[in-house]
């Protein structure tokens, strides 16, 4: 994938992710692309003078990877910088192994940096690659991975959050028009499960990060790109009407009334692609990255990529749309490299040259590129892309240490898979109780970390 969940969005090292696109069973698959000299280290080639040597990039695209997309990449790369050494390492269970690596000075020239990272730590890890000033005129979200004026990270891609959907499933199912409120949405999953033999919503419990993406409600609902900062001065988080408590609900309720997968300690996210994309899922609540993936699966299936569809989250605000728009993982530089310059070659050939936002029917990080047909019945529906505001400069880091504090995990699964469990009947409680309960874990974290 990748996903993205936003990088702006992360919470503390210690904290636990697993948002990747390309599942989480923890291997890791290596890919070598070597430079024009052939070499696995390079130097100065013919006279031609740049970047040189070998650098590392690891990456969550698995399956990039396994279909040699990548190394394709690094070919191009090399056809303008011919003296870098370019070696894939794709990794599975991306957040996992990182955060693990991270404890090292061994986690590759380039990097992802993993959600797990609060933005405050960026300058421990990572190296500068250019001033705030200087960058924000070319790219988009450079404002959230930015320190004292310095940017630590270039977003791969931007995504906005909606849900990917068979657009053939809905219209059996009698649902021709977008949902424009949670209970019409409940109402259009219950159409589904009455009129079809469709799955209407898939929840991707096992794999667990799909679940993190339900955060990404915060600035949607409310159409707030405040709304994240909101939640260092907010005890009540989950009070009816909030982001987080529509998102909460919506997810409970289509568990509770059974209509999402049978047994969601089976689910499985490559599967779930073929799924959706066969018409046997109605729904998925991801970010427009996926769109692509799915439409793939359709396309393996026998069926019409032109079957998927991605539409909004079901809230208006004033009768409009809004979606949060954000960036996929962040690319950096480790500052341990001993090929910085080779590296931030890489950064910004991938970010400007690549084409990979385009391929991916992503929004591209560069301020001058156009918003992708994936996005079209967005464009239809005049939906609002809102993008999260970066915290305030005396409160950067406090909603990531309230989050740790608190225990709950914003862009963790655990929490969301205990209240999937509630609502199947797998864990005691009600929605109100445990809603109330993660407001009271807040409000007490909130009370001794400084807000």
């Amino acid at each position: 994938m990748r996903t993205r969940t936003p990088r702006l969005l992360a919470v503390s090292l210690a904290a636990g992710m697993l948002l990747a696109a390309c599942g989480s069973s923890g291997s890791a698959s290596n890919t070598a692309a070597t430079g024009a000299s052939g070499a696995a280290s390079a130097g100065a080639v013919g006279g031609t003078t740049g970047p040189s040597g070998s650098i590392t990039v690891l990456t969550n695209r698995t399956d990039l990877d396994k279909d040699g997309t990548l190394a394709g990449y690094a070919k191009k790369f090399n056809e303008k910088y011919p003296n870098v050494a370019v070696t894939f390492q794709s990794i599975t269970d991306y957040e996992g192994e990182v955060k693990t690596r991270m404890t090292t000075d061994k986690y590759g020239d380039v990097l992802l940096i993993p959600n797990s990272i609060s933005v405050a730590d960026y300058p421990k890890f990572f190296t500068s690659l250019g001033s705030l000033d200087d960058l924000k005129s070319k790219y988009r979200y450079v404002a959230g991975a930015a320190i004292d004026g310095q940017v630590y990270g270039l977003a791969q891609n931007g995504n906005a959050v909606g849900y990917v959907y068979n657009k053939q499933v809905w219209q059996a199912a009698g649902v021709t028009s977008a949902p424009t409120s949670p209970d019409a949405f409940i109402a259009a999953l219950q159409a589904i499960k009455s009129k079809t033999t469709a799955t209407p919503l898939y929840t991707n419990y096992k794999d667990g990060w799909p679940l993190t993406k339900w955060t990404d409600a915060l600035g949607t609902a409310s159409c707030d790109g405040d709304a994240k900062n909101k939640l260092a001065k907010d005890a009540a988080p989950w009070a009816k009407g909030k982001d987080l408590n529509v998102a909460d609900t919506i997810l409970f309720q289509a568990v509770n009334q059974k209509l999402t997968e049978a047994d969601p300690t089976t689910t499985n996210w490559e599967n779930s692609k073929t799924l959706l994309g066969s018409g046997q899922i109605g729904a998925m609540w991801l970010g427009s990255w996926a769109v692509t993936q799915m439409q793939d699966a359709a396309k393996k299936a026998g069926k019409s990529a032109d079957d998927i569809g991605f539409r909004p989250f079901p809230t208006q605000v004033g009768g409009q749309f809004c979606a949060q728009n954000g960036p996929d993982y962040l690319q950096a530089i480790n500052k341990n490299s001993k090929n910085q310059e080779a590296a931030k070659a890489w950064i910004s050939w991938f970010t400007d040259e690549s084409g990979y936002a385009a391929s991916q029917g992503s929004i591209p990080t560069s301020i001058a590129g156009a918003l992708p047909d994936t996005l079209k019945e967005f464009t239809d529906l005049k939906v609002k892309l809102v993008e999260l505001n970066p915290a305030p400069a005396n409160q950067v880091g406090l909603v990531d240490k309230i989050d740790k504090s608190s225990e709950i995990g914003l862009y963790s699964p655990d929490y969301r898979q205990k209240l999937v469990d509630v609502a199947r009947g797998a864990a005691p409680g009600t929605l109100d109780s445990f809603l109330a309960d993660l407001n009271k874990k807040w409000a007490d974290a909130q009370a001794t970390a400084g807000s």
